[in-house]
């Protein structure tokens, strides 16, 4: 008895190897896992560190040091101590340091630390007390499809 109850206990061993199909149907709640993953972490610049070229992604990025060229992202934010030589198109826009050249944004704030050179083409816009800014505001549905549009002419 003892050696037919461990052959029915065997038979079950048996049984496990079928249940190994299920794992990967484990997997698969693993497949939500990575649609968080295409949000990455912004990348920041460091305050001592200059670019000369042009930065693009579709990802978020935090400026500190200098760049020379022009930036399109997501969500872009000019540190307080940093500077931006080009033209700059992104979804968001946060100015709390220097840009000097054109800025395209749906929204685009200007903190009270922002210094702007250049024409703002926007959807909506906040304008800090203190802010300096020089240069002209044009309000467009779309500000970043038209990037060749009415204000090249």
């Amino acid at each position: 008895m003892f050696t037919k109850g461990h052959k029915s206990s065997d038979t079950p061993a048996a049984d496990a190897p079928k249940a190994a199909p299920a794992a990967p149907a484990a997997k698969s709640p693993s497949s939500p896992s990575p649609a968080p993953k295409p949000k990455p972490a912004p990348s920041i610049l460091s305050s001592d560190l200059v670019i000369k070229g042009n930065l693009t992604t579709t990802g978020d990025v935090q400026i500190e040091g200098t760049v020379e060229g022009d930036i399109r992202a997501h969500l872009l934010t000019v540190g307080e101590g940093a500077t931006v030589k080009g033209e700059v198109i992104a979804d968001d826009v946060v100015v709390n340091g220097r840009v000097v050249g054109r800025l395209r944004g749906l929204k685009v704030r200007l903190t009270a630390t922002a210094r702007v050179e250049g024409d703002i083409i926007h959807k909506t816009i906040a304008i800090e007390s203190g802010a300096h800014f020089e240069g002209s505001v044009q309000r467009e549905d779309d500000p970043l499809s038209k990037t060749g549009g009415k204000s090249a002419s």
